[in-house]
């Protein structure tokens, strides 16, 4: 059964950026996050096994599985080589997955972040494209495809040997389309070209295009003042042909309610538009900034307990502004709940995880001569 992306809404609610409140998942603000999405009429709901350390599934459970009609809803989750120590690590996992969610079955299942190294090795020794093939034909799983992250040249090998894909999901916004690590542009062109089906994540980089400097925000503004910046990034990608959804990980009422209206009655861009994109492109790379998309990966696993995208944050802040003490106050609280920049040990655990393949080493020994000294 191909997809219909006819029936796709164009936004994606993504669950791994979910609304807090004390440090947990602030069901109530979820649930109605959830309620204004399905009101307009979207549907698509995106999960996975590690998101909110294992707790983005549940939350999909309280606030959509049991708040609605099953066939009312898509529900995608993912698999991830790095929790597989044996073939039989993946029905386990599966078997949590449906008992998080008690979604009964998957509508979209993907094979969480393939890339070079271990990811996709383990897949393929595990064989965990068939075995994704044997849960279709069972009918726990609807449709099947991959998150990627590696590289052009690994994404035509992967869709060579494994033509039962039926979709790909890639990261991809207007900044990293000639991003030397990403690639977004080569691995957009790979799947357009072979009519593969596209989901877009990251298409505000973390929220990095959605909070812009005041002179990059206000050429924005000078053409459509009445829209955020964060909708050009969205209608940037939503506007390409092949996209069939464009994920957003909205953290609040706000971002859901900016979504919704730009994703309602939505406006392709126009070709001046497309011009004022590059233009703000240009202006972004000419800043030095870390690319991390806040994706959190690098988090659980540190043995500092250091929160390394919110000491990135502190640190993209102060590279634009370097006497604000908003960013120096930000920085004195986050120590107080996490590990300082200078509590890194160099083990490696977050770049062998970083989807953005960033040398996390180097930038933390930078951000604990800046921020130690702000402190």
């Amino acid at each position: 059964m191909s997809i219909d992306t006819k029936t796709m809404p164009k936004l994606g609610f993504g669950l791994m950026r979910l609304p807090e409140k004390d440090g947990v998942i602030d069901h109530p603000q979820l649930c109605d996050m959830v309620d204004k999405y399905m009101q307009a009429g979207m549907n698509y709901f995106d999960t996975a096994y590690i998101y909110h350390e294992g707790k983005s599934e549940v939350a999909a459970r309280e606030a959509i599985v049991k708040r609605y009609p099953r066939d009312s809803f898509m529900l995608a989750t993912k698999l991830p080589a790095w929790e597989m120590r044996k073939p039989e690590d993946i029905e386990r996992i599966f078997n949590d997955q449906l008992e998080r969610t008690g979604a009964g079955y998957f509508d979209f299942y993907l094979l969480h972040s393939i890339e070079e190294g271990n990811n996709y090795e383990l897949h393929e020794k595990y064989d965990s494209f068939g075995w994704c093939m044997k849960k279709k034909a069972e009918g726990k799983i609807r449709h099947f495809g991959f998150s990627f992250h590696g590289s052009p040249e690994l994404l035509e090998k992967v869709l060579d040997d494994h033509p039962e894909t039926e979709f790909v999901q890639i990261q991809l916004n207007y900044l990293d389309r000639t991003n030397p690590v990403v690639r977004s542009q080569a691995l957009y062109d790979i799947l357009h070209k072979r009519g593969i089906p596209i989901i877009i994540m990251e298409p505000v980089r973390g929220g990095m295009l959605a909070d812009m400097d005041p002179e990059i925000e206000a050429v924005f503004k000078a053409r459509r003042p009445d829209k955020s910046v964060a909708s050009w990034a969205l209608r940037f990608v939503a506007s390409l042909p092949g996209v069939m959804t464009v994920l957003s990980g909205m953290s609040d009422i706000s971002q859901m309610e900016d979504n919704i209206k730009t994703f309602s009655n939505f406006e392709p861009m126009a070709d001046d538009e497309l011009q004022i994109i590059d233009e703000v492109t240009n202006k972004l790379l000419a800043m030095s900034q870390i690319g991390c998309t806040a994706c959190r990966y690098c988090c659980e696993g540190c043995p500092s307990k250091i929160s390394i995208p919110d000491v990135f944050r502190t640190v993209n802040t102060l590279r634009r502004y370097p006497d604000d003490w908003r960013a120096k106050n930000y920085y004195g609280s986050l120590i107080q709940r996490s590990g300082k920049a200078a509590d890194c040990i160099r083990c490696g655990q977050c770049e062998g995880v970083c989807p953005q393949h960033l040398p996390i080493i180097d930038l933390m020994n930078e951000a604990a001569d800046l921020l130690d000294r702000v402190v």
